[in-house]
């Protein structure tokens, strides 16, 4: 479904990735895990085009998405929940959710699609008429999720989503998270909560220093010890 190779990108003198590649097969969920700078956030910039590679390809469905505008890219079916969520505050969580649902042709399908969000997010219906602003950080989070599904995205990418929550609601983001998998959602997700993203992806490779270390299953490479070297920086 996606594939990214050899991908270099700079901020300025700084080279943030140096020869990324990686590939999402469909219905995978595949998790991008590294220290802090370690490029995770950049790679799923670049595949959403909100930031530009300097060399490298990207491939979706097979079509080439350098060069391509954020916009377009959503359109082709990539959605991305931001670090941080990026909701819009002073709008009301329905404005919330149809502004998630832009890019799409088929707006008589908004009401069945609300009613899906009510099911796997049962505290948006409660604040369905409450501004973004006033929620908590946990509900924030459900809310962005539930944004960029209005959009039926074929690829998800999450970047950070437990980031800043109580245990309690890093419980529930990766219970979420679990349930569309099984409902056969494509996930690309960047996480710093690194034995919860192990419980739940399909393969996961591990970036230092914008390269990328290792790639395999998480079973292998909890039973190698291979995570414990990258992030205690023994596997340069």
């Amino acid at each position: 479904m996606l594939s990214v190779e050899n991908l270099h990108v700079r901020y300025g003198a700084i080279t943030a990735l140096r020869g990324i590649s990686l590939e999402v097969r469909q219905g995978e969920l595949v998790a991008l895990l590294g220290v802090n700078g370690a490029g995770k956030s950049t790679t799923l910039s670049a595949i959403a085009g909100t930031v530009k590679a300097v060399s490298g390809s990207i491939v979706f469905q097979g079509k080439s998405l350098v060069g391509k505008s954020p916009e377009a890219i959503l359109r082709l079916g990539i959605a991305v929940v931001p670090e941080g969520r990026d909701i819009f505050a002073s709008l009301t969580v329905e404005e919330n959710l149809r502004l998630g649902a832009f890019s799409r042709h088929d707006r008589s399908e908004y009401r069945k699609d609300i009613q899906e969000t009510f099911k796997l997010f049962p505290i948006l219906q409660e604040r369905f008429h409450q501004s973004g602003g006033t929620l908590s950080g946990g509900e924030q989070q459900q809310l962005a999720i539930a944004r960029s599904l209005m959009a039926h995205p074929t690829l998800l990418m999450l970047d950070e989503p437990s980031l800043g929550l109580a245990p309690t609601l890093v419980t529930q983001i990766f219970s979420l998270i679990v349930t569309l998998r099984k409902r056969g959602s494509t996930i690309l997700l960047v996480e710093q909560n690194v034995q919860r993203t192990l419980d739940v992806a399909d393969r996961v490779y591990l970036l230092n220093t914008g390269k990328i270390e290792l790639q395999g299953e998480p079973a292998q490479l909890k039973a190698e010890g291979a995570i414990k070297d990258v992030y205690l920086g023994k596997n340069k």
